[in-house]
């Protein structure tokens, strides 16, 4: 059985067992419990800080983990990286106060700069050829220029909202992330089987994030230029109706050019006009 850790609170919990869920793996929720059985799937899940799964993956208390690719990044752990999960997006970047007329990184040398992610801090500075204090804080990292403990910030950032508020300002994107399923390096085969087995049905999932399935009447005169609109897949699905000068026409569209592609079928004649989300696609 494969034992999956997944952080037990916090930005990512949700996201992570709305995942779960889609992939048929139902998982009671933490509720002070450390371990959990799951259906659907052999797998256990342990709950964890975010900051603990790196390295309970890395020593095998967890054969896999769900969790942010910053706290891979700062706890500098050499771990599978099995995939991407395309959520939980966030980036951590270097703050400054508003009032700060910032001219660019060598503002930093010899600034002193407080951060819950000093390994990633230090790395970047060192690249960059910044010799800068910093200093290691955990929470509540951005109030720490207005009480005088740092020049400036190094933190997540999501929307800005907290930096404004804090009255600070972004001056420099250092490191994205995104939250990634990472296994620990030398698993058997049989794990490695089912941790691909999981990956496969993550990857449905995933891959139907941001497309509609549509499907549509058309006149059969028009399957030509339709086709040519909307290749689909590999083409669209063309099927006969009882009217022999009409078809139905299913195909996959992105949302980013759904109703651009709406729009020009209803051109070509197309009717009843069907959009469907898509919970799962195989690739």
């Amino acid at each position: 059985m494969l034992r999956i850790a997944i952080q037990a609170k916090g930005r990512l919990n949700e996201d992570t067992m709305s995942l779960l869920n889609d992939a048929g793996i139902e998982v009671a929720p933490a509720k002070r419990k450390l371990v959990a059985k799951a259906s659907g799937f052999p797998i256990e899940v342990l709950y964890l800080r975010d900051d603990d799964i790196p390295q309970a993956v890395h020593i095998g208390v967890a054969d896999a983990g769900i969790v942010g690719l910053n706290e891979v990044a700062e706890r500098e752990m050499k771990l599978h990286e099995v995939m991407r999960l395309g959520f939980g997006h966030c980036r951590i970047s270097l703050a400054v106060p508003k009032a700060v007329d910032y001219t660019g990184l060598e503002w930093f040398r010899g600034k002193c700069v407080a951060t819950s992610y000093p390994n990633i801090l230090s790395r970047f500075f060192y690249e960059q050829g910044i010799d800068a204090d910093i200093y290691e804080i955990a929470g509540s990292v951005e109030i720490a220029p207005a009480v005088g403990l740092a020049d400036a910030i190094f933190d997540i950032v999501s929307s800005g909202g907290t930096l404004i508020q804090n009255g600070l300002k972004e001056v420099e994107q250092v490191f994205h992330s995104e939250a990634v399923l990472v296994a620990t390096p030398g698993l058997s085969s049989s794990k490695l089987e089912e941790v691909e087995k999981l990956k496969f049905r993550f990857t449905s999932i995933t891959s139907s994030r941001g497309y509609k399935y549509v499907l549509m009447n058309l006149p059969r005169q028009q399957v030509d230029a339709a086709v040519k609109l909307i290749p689909g897949m590999r083409s669209p699905t063309i099927l006969p109706l009882a009217d022999p000068d009409w078809c139905s026409l299913h195909t996959v569209l992105g949302e980013d050019v759904l109703w651009e592609k709406i729009e020009q079928l209803k051109a070509l004649g197309a009717e009843g006009i069907l959009v469907l989300n898509l919970e799962n696609m195989i690739v």
